[in-house]
This record gives C-alpha cells, structure tokens and sequence, in this order.
C-alpha cells in the first residue's frame, strides 16, 4: 500500500484532532470554576452582595447577581437561569437565606458545578420553603406581617433583632427600610427539583442566625450533605462577614473541580 502526503496529513490532522479533544475534557478536572452566581434572599435585593462580590473579583472570579422579583419561586428561578444563561462556563451558585430554596430549584442547570447554601433553607422535592420550619420554627423575634395584597414584610420594630443582629443602627435601618416585599405563596410552594442531590455542596452556618435558627441550619447542611462551615455572625451574615463567605464559595470552586456536573 503507498502511503501518500495527503494521506499523512489527513492522519496527522485526525491525531491531532483526538488529541485536541482529549486536553479539551481532561483540563477542567482538578481546576477551579472562575464563575460565581449570587442569589439574595427574601426581603432583600442583591445589593448585600457587594461585600462578598468585591472579594472574589478581587481573587480573579467573575460574580453575576441575581435580583429575584419575589413575585413567585418559578419567576425568582426563571431570573437565576437567566443568568446562569449568560456564564462562559461553569459557576457556583449561591444561594442565602430563601434564596436556598431558589438554587435547589434552579441548580440542575448544566453550568451549575456546586452550591453554596448561605444561612439558606434547602427544601427537597415536594417540600416547601415554610415546611423546612415545621420542626424548629423560626425564632420569635423574627415577626413576617402579611399584607392585604397577598405579600409580606419583615416587622419594622423587630427588624434589627430578628434579621441584621451584628450591624449597625443605620445599616440596619437601611434594610428594614428598603425592605423587599416577599409573595406569601411563595413559602408554600413545593420544589419539583432539588440540585443538593445531584450536585457538590457548601453550607455556611451563621452562629447567630435569629431568622433561621442555627439548629435548622445545621440540620439541613447535614441532611444534604454539605461541607459546612461555622461563622459568627447574623441572617445577613453576607452583609457583616463578606470574607468568611467569600472564602467558603473560594473553596467551593475549587473543589468543585471546574466542570459542570
């Protein structure tokens, strides 16, 4: 058989090809994720983030926040998807507070490589937000008054006490007054999805949670078996204790292995 130029090019190029595509697949594993998806929580918008947002972009990792309407758990998914949309590749998604319960509904996304529960509820399929609670209730100081249009705030003279503890009399004022209104449904309607099964988890227990009591927290970073860390601080511990977080969704990307699962 005579072996022409074309044909040691064409095998040549096919190798090179197969080759190509093998570095493809195999350079992701063991490389941290470089994209990060901030999901807020209710009575809140993703302003809070900015502490843990300018830490990140500071260690080199593109961060994209989420403003959940708060209208429905599907129009607060469909707002996470349509950001996770717009990564380049695959992201952590964070989630704090209720906004746990939206990345366990959003977080079977291809993009998703792992999530990051941040003082956040992670109900499981057919559970709701509020039946995370029938066990151990949210403390007392931490008062949701429903109002005639079907949506709820945060009670204003209990505000600080029960949702911003470790922040300042004007930060806390700040939040209670630009409070986001949150649709009462919302708490119950049940997950058709819940990511924490199939994808890698993180959880971040604040000490001094008095919106989720921290045994709740505890419990569900268990039963979805996150890799948990403990930080003092309040709900908003985001807000108070930017680099702590920061460095859990830091390891989170690196030991989710940079690809999407």
């Amino acid at each position: 058989m005579t072996i022409t130029r074309r044909d040691l090019f064409a095998t040549a190029a096919a190798a090179a090809t197969i080759a190509g595509a093998a570095s493809a697949q195999a350079q992701p594993a063991g490389q941290p994720v470089r994209n990060v998806v901030l999901v807020h929580g209710a009575f809140a918008d993703g302003s809070g983030w900015r502490g843990v947002y300018d830490q990140l972009t500071a260690r080199g990792y593109r961060v994209s926040i989420v403003q959940n309407p708060l209208t429905s758990l599907a129009d607060d998914v469909a707002a996470t998807r349509r950001v996770l949309a717009r990564q380049d590749g695959p992201a952590i998604l964070v989630g704090h507070s209720y906004g746990g319960t939206v990345i366990t509904e959003a977080g079977n996304d291809p993009k998703v490589a792992g999530l990051v529960y941040v003082s956040a509820l992670a109900p499981d399929v057919g559970e709701s937000t509020g039946d995370q609670f029938a066990e151990i209730p949210a403390p007392p100081d931490f008062i949701i008054e429903p109002q005639a249009d079907g949506f709820g705030f945060v009670n204003l003279e209990k505000f600080k006490l029960g949702f911003a503890g470790d922040t300042s009399d004007a930060d806390a004022a700040f939040l209670r007054d630009s409070q986001v209104p949150i649709a009462m449904s919302i708490f119950s309607t049940k997950l058709t999805q819940a990511a924490w099964r199939s994808k890698p988890s993180w959880a971040v227990v604040a000490t001094q949670d008095n919106a989720i009591d921290p045994r709740l927290l505890r419990r569900t970073a268990q039963r979805i078996g996150a890799v948990t860390e403990e930080v003092a601080g309040s709900h908003v511990v985001f807000l108070t204790q930017p680099r702590a977080v920061a460095d859990v969704i830091d390891r989170a990307a690196k030991g989710a292995g940079g690809a999407a699962r």
